[in-house]
This record gives structure tokens, sequence and C-alpha cells, in this order.
């Protein structure tokens, strides 16, 4: 079982969970996931490791509460455990030999472009981060972020935070200004990091993405976190989450992901009602 350390609402719909898992804390680097689940009739899912102590042996994940399972995952508090926390998995985000680098990261996606950030500002690399969000209220981690990068921006769609664009709008006016990108890291919707790869493909930057599609066992073994990537099947759990933005067929991934659109947004639903029934009991 795994010890939930502290628990923190980030947003209304955001959350951060500190857990005690000293072996996957020893191990853990940028860019790698973990896979959970919160009791036995529970299902596995894939979150990114925000971020981890290798001497409090604690790893830091920050989950959206957008289906079933992160519904489930919420109720739970501080001295709870999960029932299983495997990890970590994935490759680790290979960020070494760059001179300059942007960091974007789009709504939660912000909790796994943090990580890459810091990742980056450890090595000594110069980092702008810039991150998106819908309105000023469901802005996370800027402290986080503005202590890990040389410049901070932060874009809402509707200008709440007296900032108003995209990331994209943000990242073209810092290229323009003479910023002298050779990497740029993309994490968040798919729209978002299709859009900053068409950018930096005009201008030649190197565009990592992260992909998180459907994912089952993490291993490899079930195929349904499959992508094209340079035209080759590719598989996220075991060949990413990172991969080359400029070859990622984004047209198939988004496809993918609807696949079981309907059946989530029907299981969020009646765990929602369930949830709430049972609020009106207590």
């Amino acid at each position: 079982m795994f010890r939930i350390v502290e628990k923190e609402a980030l947003n209304p719909s955001v959350s951060k969970m500190v857990i005690e898992a000293p072996f996957i804390a020893k191990k853990a680097k940028a860019g790698q996931f973990i896979i959970l689940r919160v009791n036995e009739h529970g299902e596995r899912i894939p979150l990114t490791i925000a971020d981890y102590d290798r001497e409090q042996g604690t790893v830091t994940i920050i989950y959206q509460k957008v289906g079933k399972t992160t519904m489930l995952l919420d109720q739970l508090k501080e001295n709870d455990a999960l029932l299983d926390f495997i990890g970590p998995l994935g490759k680790a985000s290979e960020l070494e030999g760059y001179r300059k680098a942007a960091v974007i990261g789009g709504g939660a996606g912000c909790a796994i472009a943090y990580p890459q950030a810091k990742a980056l500002h450890g090595m000594g690399i110069p980092v702008d981060v810039i991150a998106g969000f819908r309105s000023k209220d469901l802005i996370i981690l800027e402290e986080e972020m503005k202590a890990v990068s040389h410049r901070l921006t932060v874009m809402t769609d509707d200008g709440s935070n007296g900032n108003k664009g995209f990331v994209t709008d943000a990242l073209r006016d810092n290229i323009q200004a003479g910023a002298d990108y050779d990497l740029v890291v993309a994490i968040g919707p798919i729209p978002m990091m299709r859009a900053v790869c068409d950018l930096t493909r005009d201008y030649q930057i190197k565009t990592i993405v992260s992909m998180n599609p459907i994912m089952i066992d993490g291993t490899g073994m079930c195929g349904g976190c499959r992508l094209t990537v340079g035209g080759k099947t590719k598989f996220a759990c075991v060949d990413g989450p990172d991969f080359d933005g400029h070859e990622v067929d984004f047209d198939e991934a988004m496809k993918r992901l609807r696949i079981y659109k309907d059946e989530e947004q029907r299981e969020a639903r009646e765990e929602n009602c369930r949830l709430m029934r049972g609020a009106e009991h207590a």
C-alpha cells in the first residue's frame, strides 16, 4: 500500500498528491510516469511523475478530475493509501546538450512541463517557460515554474490575468525577439502541441512532445498506446512518452483518444452521481 503523505487542491478541477513510494522516488527522472490503482476494483491509469524527493522517499502526482478513477482518487485523504503505484515507467526525457530551451505547458499539462523545466534548469540550461490556461482561476504551479525558469509567461484565453492569448503567441514573440532556442518542449492537449510543432517547424527548432494516449499495462504488451511517429508504429509506454513532435501523426492520435469518449463520459457521470448520493447520506 502507498500512503498519501500530502493532498492539495490546486484549482477546482486539479489536485496534487504526494505519495510515499521510496523505491520509485529513488529511480524517477523527468518525463517518466507511474500507473496506479485506487482499489482492487479500480482501473489502471497512467499519471506523469510531477516531482520526487529521493531523501523523503516521495513521488508527487497531479491529476485532473475528469473521469471515474480520478474522481475516486480525489475522495482519498491524507494518510489513506493507494492499492497499486507502479513505476517509474517510460523513458526519461533526453534533455542534455542543449543551449537554450522553451518549455510550453497547456492547462493540466503544466504538471508534466514543470519537471521538464526543472530538469533543464538543474543542468544549467537557460529555460523560458510558457504556460497557458483558460482563465486566471485555473492557473497552477505558477510559483514553482517561476523558480525553475529564466522567464515565465502565463497566458490565458480570456485575458483574466492581464495576458490574453495562446502559448503559440508568446512563443512566436520570443522567437521573433531573438530568443535563440535549440529545443522546445510542448506538453498539453493535442491541438496545442500540434500548433506549437507547426510553429517551430517553420523555424527548424527541435520540438519534443509528451504523448499520453490510452494506456493499460504500461509495458508495451497490450498495444493500446500505439502511435505513428515518422511513419512507424511506436508505443508511448516503452518508446516514449517523449517523441519528436515534427514526426507525430496527431490526427491519428486524436482519433484514438476519442474511441472511448462516450463510455468515459457515462462512467464519469455515474460516478459523480454516486458520490453525490453518498455525500447526501453522510
